[in-house]
C-alpha cells in the first residue's frame, strides 16, 4: 500500500477536518443552502522536561490548526525549534486533559522529553522571530538560523524540468480536503521521478509542513534525505527555516517566495523554486545546480 492510500484510511478515524454550515448564496439561480468548510481550532503544545534533577512542564505554543495529525505536528513543531532531533529525544507525546465541552476535541499535546535531553525555554527561536512582520531585521533572523542549523548533508533528488512542472497537478489531485473546501494549505514530499511520497493539509501553512516533519521522525534517514518539499502557496522565510532544519535540498512552491526565504535558501545550501506551474517555474536560488 502506497503512502498516501494509508493516510486516506488513517483519516477515516481521524476529526472531521470539514464541516457543512448554512450558508445563503446570492447572485445564482439554484442559491446553495449549505456550505463546506475547512475546521479550524486551538491546539496548545504542552513541553515537559527535567532540569537540575526536577521535573518542569510549561505551555510553550498555541496554534491554530486543522485537527488532524496533531502528534506529528508537535513533532515537527519542536523539531522546527530545534528541541529535539531524533524520535528518540521524546519520552512521549500525547494528548492531555479533558476533550472540549462543547465539541468533545483534544486540543493539548504534551510532549514529555527524554531525561538526557537539555532544554532551555528561553532559547525558543520563536521568541526571537516568527514571521515578516515580527520586527525582527533579516540579518538577525539569519544569524538566529545559522546559530540553530545542525552539519547536515543534503541530497537533493535529480528531478528534471518537466517532473517538476507536473508536481502542481498531481499535488491537485492528491489534496482531498482541498478539494472539498478549498480552504487548506499542503505540503508535500516528493521524489525524482515527481511522485509524491506523503502529504499533509492543514489551515496554517506552517502546521501543514510541522505535520509532514513529524511525520518523517520515526525514519532512520532525516525528514528530506533525498526528496523534495513542495508547497501549495508561497516560500516564507519560516517555512524555508523548517526545510533548512532538516535534510531538505530542494524547495518548490506553487506561490512566490519572500527576499528573505532566498537568503536563508542561498545561506543554508537550498535549491529554491518558486511559481511552479504546468509550463514555467522561477529558480531563485540553486546552488546543487539542478536546473
Amino acid at each position: 500500500m502506497n503512502t498516501i492510500a494509508a493516510a486516506t484510511i488513517a483519516a477515516a478515524t481521524a476529526p472531521a477536518q470539514s464541516v457543512r454550515v448554512p450558508v445563503r448564496q446570492l447572485g445564482r439561480d439554484a442559491a446553495a443552502e449549505t456550505d463546506l468548510v475547512t475546521v479550524e481550532e486551538p491546539l496548545e503544545i504542552r513541553l515537559a522536561w527535567v532540569a537540575g534533577g526536577a521535573a518542569q512542564e510549561q505551555s510553550i505554543a498555541v496554534t491554530m490548526r486543522t485537527p488532524g495529525q496533531d502528534l506529528d505536528l508537535v513533532r515537527g513543531f519542536l523539531f522546527g525549534e530545534a528541541v529535539v532531533r531524533r524520535e528518540a529525544d521524546f519520552a512521549d507525546v500525547d494528548f492531555c486533559g479533558p476533550p472540549t465541552p462543547d465539541k468533545g476535541l483534544a486540543n493539548v499535546v504534551k510532549a514529555t522529553l527524554a531525561p538526557a535531553v537539555r532544554f532551555d525555554p528561553a532559547r525558543l527561536s520563536r521568541h526571537v522571530f516568527t514571521s515578516s512582520s515580527c520586527g525582527v531585521c533579516g540579518k538577525a533572523s539569519l544569524d538566529a538560523v545559522r546559530m540553530a542549523l545542525p552539519a547536515l548533508e543534503r541530497h537533493p533528488p535529480a528531478i528534471d524540468a518537466a517532473a517538476l512542472r507536473q508536481l502542481p497537478e498531481t499535488l491537485r489531485r492528491s489534496q482531498t480536503e482541498f478539494t472539498r473546501t478549498g480552504g487548506l494549505h499542503a505540503s508535500a514530499s516528493f521524489d525524482a521521478s515527481g511522485e509524491i511520497h506523503r502529504l499533509r493539509e492543514d489551515v496554517g501553512r506552517h502546521n501543514a509542513l510541522d505535520k509532514l516533519i513529524g511525520a518523517y521522525l520515526g525514519d532512520a534517514a532525516p525528514p528530506f534525505d533525498g526528496l523534495g518539499l513542495l508547497l501549495s502557496g508561497r516560500a516564507s522565510f519560516e517555512l524555508v527555516q523548517k526545510a533548512a532544519m532538516s535534510a531538505c535540498a530542494l524547495v518548490a512552491a506553487i506561490g512566490p517566495p519572500s527576499s528573505l526565504a532566498i537568503e536563508l535558501a542561498e545561506e543554508a545550501g537550498i535549491t529554491l523554486v518558486g511559481f511552479l506551474k504546468a509550463m514555467h517555474f522561477n529558480v531563485y536560488a540553486d546552488p546543487h545546480g539542478l536546473f
